[in-house]
């Protein structure tokens, strides 16, 4: 029995052309609401911190694309930029 991981890694990887060009827009979309969530709070320390992280994994992600790394390496930096977005916007939006 697969885990849904397994199941989306093997997905990722049958398409992976699509799934990254894919991936690169909606991470950057997310990033980029996510930045401004942050920067909308204000401009201290935590947050600047907070949109550094969300910087850096968005751009991991892409320049892991560019850079050609296997494809379960970008993969799971995909999920670790995408699930970072997201959680930053909800925490914003609820907080």
């Amino acid at each position: 029995m697969m885990t849904i991981f397994e199941r989306l890694s093997n997905d990722f990887e049958r398409f992976y052309m699509a799934n990254s060009i894919l991936g690169i827009i909606v991470s950057s979309c997310l990033g980029s609401i996510a930045a401004m969530m942050i920067l909308m709070q204000g401009n201290s320390l935590i947050y600047m911190l907070h949109l550094g992280w969300i910087v850096v994994v968005c751009m991991a992600y892409n320049a892991s694309v560019l850079a050609g790394l296997k494809h379960k390496a970008v993969f799971i930096l995909q999920i670790i930029s995408v699930l970072s977005s997201i959680i930053s916007i909800l925490f914003y939006i609820i907080f």
